[in-house]
């Protein structure tokens, strides 16, 4: 597939998905002396402004009360510093006010009201972060019979009813179904890892999570080392798709950690993805990887619909950001 051999050259940007914008943004800001921190920062929140695939930032995937919520991180791989936010609610730009819990506060996570309250003493404005397209996502569902939703072993049946649930009296556990509720056109997050002329490594995430999720459930793409890793003596890797199953096997940090052994990046995330599927075979995710030297690849679960993973690269051997492909395994 293309991109499996890839030809490393610095600086490099590599982003999931076709987002075209986003990938532009980032080596802009490199062109024009931005730092690698910059480059992820200006980059992610690009696609939240341009609400790429109605998956990142304000006006797409509400959850089970029709609010639209925010996750995001970035990371520094020269001080392995990582700002995150999750559950962020009423403020546009995530990635940014994840920046901003690096250079502001001694902590790595803020979430849910409390990381509201921070965006708005740092300067973010309160905003609306609900559409009319959203709110047609939310009544669509409503009228579905709330389906599907991320209920198990509950009362009432929540393949047929929008609840209230509670736990049963006697408890039946099902089998749960593996099968990604996510549909490949959810892309929902974007992840990003540019590496500068130097070999220094950034890398970040945003999403608004999954469509009809439970309220306050966060999923891979703000926790370090699942939904991005940076870590400038080895390379950065960021991953896609369904964080609930993903997240649990840390693939950012497992891919890079196969890189500082040498591996080459398209193998690193190949074997992310091969541990994964042991567990979990038809779980809906892809990873990009890439090392300190610009060497590049990607890797994703191969299901019915999802055959293959489109991502850009921008790099000095291509005239300006490139779609690449791989094949799913």
């Amino acid at each position: 597939p293309a991109g499996a051999a890839s030809a490393a050259a610095l600086p490099l940007v590599i982003n999931t998905w076709a987002f075209r914008t986003a990938a532009e943004t980032a080596w802009r800001v490199l062109e024009l002396g931005g730092s690698e921190l910059d480059a992820v920062e200006r980059g992610c929140g690009q696609c939240e402004i341009d609400q790429c695939d109605g998956s990142v930032g304000y006006g797409g995937s509400p959850d089970e009360s029709g609010e639209t919520t925010l996750d995001a991180m970035i990371m520094d791989g020269n001080t392995m510093e990582v700002g995150a936010v999750a559950d962020l609610r009423r403020v546009k730009n995530a990635i940014g006010v994840a920046r901003k819990v690096i250079e502001y506060t001694k902590h790595t996570l803020l979430v849910g009201e409390s990381a509201s309250l921070f965006a708005v003493r740092m300067g973010f404005p309160y905003e609306d972060l609900t559409t009319q397209k959203s709110l047609s996502l939310y009544s669509e569902w409503l009228n579905q019979s709330c389906q599907p939703n991320y209920w198990k072993n509950v009362v009432p049946d929540p393949s047929k009813s929008c609840g209230p649930y509670k736990r049963p009296e006697k408890v039946t556990y099902k089998e749960e179904q593996t099968i990604s509720q996510r549909s490949v056109h959810n892309h929902d997050t974007i992840g990003m890892v540019v590496i500068g002329m130097s070999g220094t490594v950034a890398s970040g995430t945003s999403t608004n999570g999954a469509v009809h999720k439970i309220p306050g459930r966060v999923g891979d793409s703000p926790i370090a080392g699942a939904g991005s890793y940076a870590d400038s003596t080895a390379g950065g890797a960021a991953a896609t798709g369904d964080g609930d199953i993903m997240m649990r096997f840390l693939p950012s940090y497992q891919a890079v950690e196969y890189m500082r052994m040498g591996t080459d990046p398209t193998v690193a995330c190949q074997k992310v993805i091969s541990r994964i599927q042991k567990y979990a075979p038809k779980f809906f995710g892809a990873i990009i990887c890439a090392n300190t030297t610009g060497s590049y690849g990607a890797a994703c679960n191969k299901i019915p619909g999802f055959t293959q993973f489109h991502f850009m690269v921008s790099n000095p051997l291509l005239s300006r950001p490139t779609e690449q492909v791989v094949d799913c395994i």
